[in-house]
């Protein structure tokens, strides 16, 4: 990658300002969040280019795209930092206390309203200074699949375009990590009153106008592919393309939705929104931080992890209240 240039003239910093780059793909942002001009990142951006013989990020209207030899070097980079981050770490600990570091965390809306508030409380009462990112996350459309269908988020991940991600997987590649945090399935929520609450059968749930979670306004999902197994097929009336709006229309509406369990016992309440059990049986989805190995040689991205996995110990006692 270097040829033969000297690394003593070579400043490491000018990784770093890559690996921000590549996170946060805007160079007044990543100014902000290296406490530099913007100017001072584009002339550093500018001796990277010099450097590596490539463009490596391309000025759009709404910021900058790595180009594909940026994409081939995130990984590398990214490795470099987490063993150098770990030398140091070795001789100043990692203090969540003192700390003053920021973290992103990928995950689909439906899995981070969960685990953030329990996350929250463990960071202002022990970790005031660290900063969170979310990052929404959302599987390839029309793959049903899991791994295949997060393949995207992994290389993401990988990039170090996020520090954890937070997606419902039962196996990673090798040369990932992943931990369990909790078992997702899906009640159907309703406004409190609905004439669904008192009867629940399959046939009344088919007759109901259905309201369906989706990003890309896909009206198909795998509550279709569960009553078709069945012979059976609902009328999707319409999509929204996050959960917590879902909750806000099905409170001032008829519409039914399936929408995860611990999703809705957090945060239907406020909303008047009442949930029963599925009148079939639909799939059951593990929810797992994932993580590159390399990446928990950093101290910070460690703690990170053994948070999320206190969080979601903290949510499922709460449910067993």
């Amino acid at each position: 990658m270097l040829h033969q240039i000297d690394l003593s003239r070579i400043d490491l910093n000018l990784l770093v300002l890559f690996e921000t780059v590549m996170e946060e793909r805007h160079v007044g942002r990543s100014a902000s969040r290296l406490n530099l001009s913007p100017s001072a990142v584009s002339h550093g951006l500018g001796r990277l280019r010099g450097l590596l013989g490539d463009p490596l990020f391309l000025r759009t209207p709404r910021g900058v795209v790595p180009t594909d030899r940026a994409l081939e070097l995130a990984a590398p980079v990214a490795e470099i930092l987490a063993r150098v981050r770990s030398v140091v770490a070795s001789a100043e600990p990692f203090d969540p206390a003192r700390t003053k570091r920021r973290f992103v965390i990928g995950a689909p809306d439906g899995a981070s309203a969960v685990f953030l508030p329990p996350l929250l409380e463990v960071l202002h009462r022990s970790a005031p200074g660290i900063d969170i990112g979310i990052r929404q996350l959302l599987p390839r459309q029309n793959e049903t699949s899991p791994l295949p269908a997060w393949g995207d988020v992994i290389a993401e991940l990988e990039a170090r375009l996020m520090d954890v991600a937070v997606i419902p997987i039962d196996n990673a590649p090798e040369r990932l990590l992943r931990r369990p945090l909790y078992e997702e399935d899906f009640v159907v929520a309703m406004r409190a009153g609905h004439r669904f609450a008192r009867d629940t059968g399959i046939e009344a749930y088919c007759a109901m106008e259905h309201l369906v979670v989706s990003q890309t306004a896909d009206a198909q999902g795998f509550v279709d592919i569960a009553l078709a197994a069945h012979g059976l097929s609902r009328r999707i009336a319409l999509t929204v393309p996050n959960f917590m709006f879902a909750l806000a229309v099905l409170a001032e509406t008829d519409f039914v939705s399936a929408l995860p369990r611990r999703f809705v016992a957090t945060h239907a309440p406020r909303f008047g929104v009442i949930a029963v059990d599925a009148p079939l049986v639909l799939p059951r989805f593990q929810i797992s931080a994932v993580v590159p190995k390399v990446a928990m040689m950093d101290a910070g991205i460690a703690w990170l992890v053994g948070q999320l996995e206190q969080a979601a110990r903290e949510t499922q006692l709460r449910g067993a209240d």
